[in-house]
């Protein structure tokens, strides 16, 4: 973080990821995910996620898309509010 404008470096998603927005916590470790590519998903949480990072509505998440089921992904990482502002701030997203 910078001293002087408050920024952070965050994890970007790679090519073959995307930003999405949990729209429905749906139970054990899935959710359904709102895409920025337009698309709706179902989320798996992976295990080293599931107790370790809590993910609830409306949090803002990077998902792999699944390559052979288009309409599933795997979260890979979830923002913290203030990160989240940050990219909101920044243009990345919505």
């Amino acid at each position: 973080m910078t001293e002087e404008s408050g920024r952070r470096n965050l994890r970007m998603p790679n090519s073959d990821e995307v930003f999405a927005v949990v729209t429905e916590h749906l139970g054990g470790n899935h959710v359904r995910l709102r895409c920025q590519d337009g698309e709706e998903r179902l989320g798996r949480i992976p295990g080293r996620m599931k107790y370790r990072t809590w993910i609830e509505q409306d949090d803002i998440v990077v998902a792999e898309p699944w390559d052979w089921q288009d309409e599933k992904a795997t979260i890979e990482w979830r923002y913290t509010g203030q990160d989240a502002d940050q990219l909101r701030r920044e243009g990345h997203i919505d």
